[in-house]
């Protein structure tokens, strides 16, 4: 299991002149094998927060630590350690799958980023991902553009566990499914965090959303956190007015509670 720890983060966006931060001065903290939710309006600095940690952005000061070590990402040893201990899924999977790969052969290719697997091997682990993010393995042959945006989702989250990583980073993964199709992904993200024993940060705008699968939530707000606390107290009761608009604000996400395997 893998552990994350931001302390004093800054990112700024680039530009010829110095720019409002878009992160600004942000700690936090996921002890390893639990959910943190990330929460706050569009344009809040989520986003940048989470490129930063995979190495996708530059750190204007503070340190990003997994696992106690420093995230740095000069070298091509460093990219690939960071590789093999966190990866992030987007909002759009089609940034994360190439049209003109099938299912199999993206998470095939995945699988074989950091070990070698012989041909039965890859087949087996193709069919374990897809049954680990809920799909049918008939799906395998498929293009990505003959998914549903649900399923699609699904394959970049199964591509993403490819490479077994520690940590996993969810960044505004259900905002553009239909609410139906988000209660499913969001028990996934719950299931797989329990099966895994994953460290997860997840990111959305939908705070009820969010608590579903968290066991603590931070309240993100022009680039700094506003409140930090268990689930249930933010939820029963917040303390930050802004947190309290984002309850009021936005409707409840019915979340029925994911099936029981038969014995």
């Amino acid at each position: 299991m893998t552990s994350l720890q931001v302390t004093d983060l800054t990112v700024r966006h680039p530009g010829p002149r110095v720019s409002p931060a878009a992160v600004d001065g942000v700690s936090l903290e996921i002890p390893s094998g639990t959910t943190l939710g990330l929460v706050g309006e569009s344009g809040s600095g989520k986003s940048s927060l989470a490129r930063a940690v995979v190495g996708l952005v530059p750190v204007h000061g503070g340190r990003i630590l997994v696992d106690g070590r420093e995230v740095r990402t000069r070298t091509v040893r460093d990219r690939r350690r960071l590789g093999r201990l966190v990866q992030i899924v987007l909002q759009d999977p089609d940034t994360a799958l190439d049209p003109r790969m099938t299912v199999r052969q993206a998470l095939a290719e995945a699988a074989t980023v950091f070990r070698r697997l012989d041909r039965a091997t890859r087949a087996e682990r193709v069919t374990e991902l897809l049954g680990l993010v809920g799909l049918d393995p008939g799906l395998a042959g498929r293009l990505p553009r003959q998914l549903s945006g649900g399923q699609r989702q699904r394959v970049a989250l199964a591509r993403a566990l490819a490479v077994e990583p520690g940590l996993l980073i969810a960044d505004e993964i259900t905002s553009a499914l239909d609410v139906s199709v988000q209660a499913s992904v969001l028990n996934t993200i719950r299931e797989l965090q329990r099966r895994l024993g994953l460290t997860v940060l997840f990111i959305g705008h939908n705070l009820p959303a969010v608590c579903h699968v968290s066991d603590a939530v931070a309240v993100m707000r022009h680039g700094r956190i506003v409140e930090t606390a268990p689930t249930d107290t933010v939820l029963r009761a917040p303390e930050h007015p802004y947190t309290r608009t984002l309850l009021t604000c936005v409707p409840s996400l019915r979340v029925p509670p994911p099936r029981r395997s038969s014995p």
